[in-house]
């Protein structure tokens, strides 16, 4: 593991011994996958240290040197800090994972708006004494619950982001669909473009964009007949595991937009768990989101289950 500390403005980083040899630039450019114009401005700038002295960026480092990198400088949010309710899942001086309601967007469509989940997590940070510049990594319907992952800054950031494209980080959702599924598990290759015919809608294309969903059947239910599936996303299109199971004749309980009939009061699907490797500590973080609704659509499930 990596050990990691912040003073001030500053990360420190000790070299781990599996770091022996390495420098600075193969850190930023292999390791963290960083861009380039993002590593060129902390060359310059001279916003990365070794041993509190500029680093020589073509320099071996050895185990035990201090790498410090100023990250924590201030920021405009980018959003309007506004309170919201909304539970912290998970923090630290890099990530922010909150666990979003129902019928909240997870960043403004528009420059004014502030009552998404972006501007519940700037005044978080604004009401620990930060300002920086707060980025989702990825997103959820407005209508969908559950786990979201926030960078902190910059470099965080552009690391996630990187992850989330290599499919290193695990996204796993529930839903409810109507039917009982046939098949026990398995995975849905299926492209995904828009509906020409409607304005928000999308649809199974030959020519959209490649998506990919992983399916299990965890539990049929006579009652009302519905099923309850985990999915596992590869990729993150939009409206994804709704067009995909719609698509297979299963299509979301309370999902009209897809073919759900109105059983509740939102399409039945919750982003239940994250596992994300940190960005610099090597370490896996895993995420649990308890379910929000009231009443209660996921009745009697265990969010920490899965």
């Amino acid at each position: 593991m990596v050990k990691i500390k912040r003073f001030g403005e500053w990360c420190e980083i000790l070299v781990p011994p599996e770091w022996e040899g390495y420098t600075v630039d193969f850190i930023f450019r292999t390791l963290w996958s960083a861009p380039k114009k993002q590593a060129h401005t902390m060359r310059m700038e001279k916003r990365v240290l070794v041993n509190e002295e500029p680093a020589n960026w073509t320099k071996s480092l050895h185990t035990g040197d201090k790498l410090r990198l100023h990250f924590f400088q201030e920021e405009d949010f980018g959003v309007i800090p506004s309170y919201l309710d909304v539970d912290v899942l998970f923090e630290d001086d890099h990530l922010l994972v909150l666990n979003k309601p129902a019928g909240m967007d997870t960043h403004p469509n528009s420059p004014g708006q502030n009552n998404t989940l972006a501007n519940a997590a700037a005044f978080h940070l604004q009401m620990q004494g930060e300002k920086r510049s707060i980025k989702h990594v990825h997103r959820l319907d407005r209508d969908t619950t559950g786990a979201v992952l926030f960078a902190k800054h910059s470099l965080a950031g552009a690391i996630m982001d990187k992850k989330l494209e290599e499919r290193e980080i695990k996204r796993t959702y529930l839903a409810l669909a109507h039917g009982k599924l046939q098949q026990k598990k398995g995975t849905i290759r299926e492209s995904i473009g828009r509906d020409r015919h409607h304005p928000t809608r999308r649809r199974v294309s030959p020519k959209g964009q490649p998506a990919v969903t992983n399916f299990e059947l965890i539990e049929t239910y006579s009652r009302g007949n519905l099923s309850l599936i985990k999915c596992r996303l590869d990729t993150g299109r939009t409206h994804q595991i709704r067009v995909h199971l719609s698509h297979l004749g299963y299509p979301l309980a309370g999902d009209l937009l897809y073919g759900g009939q109105p059983v509740f009061p939102r399409q039945a699907l919750h982003a239940v768990k994250l596992e994300i490797p940190h960005p610099f500590s090597d370490e896996t973080i895993v995420c649990h989101a308890p379910f929000l609704d009231h009443p209660e659509i996921f009745k009697g499930v265990d969010p920490y289950a899965f």
